[in-house]
């Protein structure tokens, strides 16, 4: 980094890359494209690993999980997880109804969170795939509605709270209400049955 020095130019998608991973093993590297695919890089060698055409539509996003050697991506068709290291297909999840996912975040205990252009903003369950909760983000007084679109979330260190970057220009938090009850915010635990897992 001190040199400045451009070290590798890895090229091989067809559209504007937009999403990105790292990790400390094989492969280290991940991305998402418009152009529909995700790739896995070798950086040694400096070329393609393994390139997923599971999407029919541009990669927006995605996210790995914390603990288990897996990770997801999202387009305007739908969510996709995926098994590292060979990138094979696992299943798909639903999708975001009316809207394009721009963002997701996956915590310790398996709470995957995804945010939309439209403000929709979902909880799901990794392992099942069931979505078991959902809200719509507000934009701020003095905002167009238009500007209620969620680009990019995280998850704090402890994974508790939920961090949003918003077109309202804010950076949301989200956490747990100790107070919810099932009445009140219902949990909604039905593991999808025409879940796809080709």
């Amino acid at each position: 980094m001190r040199t400045k020095a451009q070290v590798h130019v890895l090229t091989g998608h067809d559209n504007t890359v937009c999403s990105i991973l790292t990790q400390g093993t094989d492969p280290q590297v991940i991305t998402g494209s418009h152009d529909s695919q995700v790739k896995l890089w070798d950086l040694a060698a400096a070329k393609t690993m393994a390139t997923l055409t599971h999407h029919k539509k541009g990669v927006r996003c995605l996210a790995q999980h914390p603990k288990e050697y897996s990770f997801a991506s999202a387009s305007s068709d739908n969510i996709k997880k995926f098994a590292l290291p060979s990138g094979k297909f696992m299943h798909n999840m639903l999708q975001h109804q009316r809207s394009i996912v721009n963002a997701m975040a996956v915590n310790d205990d398996g709470v995957m969170a995804t945010g939309a252009d439209n403000g929709q903003l979902w909880l799901w369950d990794w392992n099942s795939g069931n979505r078991f909760q959902e809200m719509e983000t507000q934009a701020q007084p003095g905002s167009l509605d238009s500007e209620n679109g969620i680009f990019a979330m995280s998850f704090d260190v402890t994974g508790t709270r939920l961090l949003t970057c918003e077109a309202d220009k804010t950076i949301k938090f989200y956490k747990e209400d100790l107070e919810a009850t099932p009445e009140t915010h219902p949990v909604r635990f039905k593991p999808p049955t025409n879940i796809r897992r080709y």
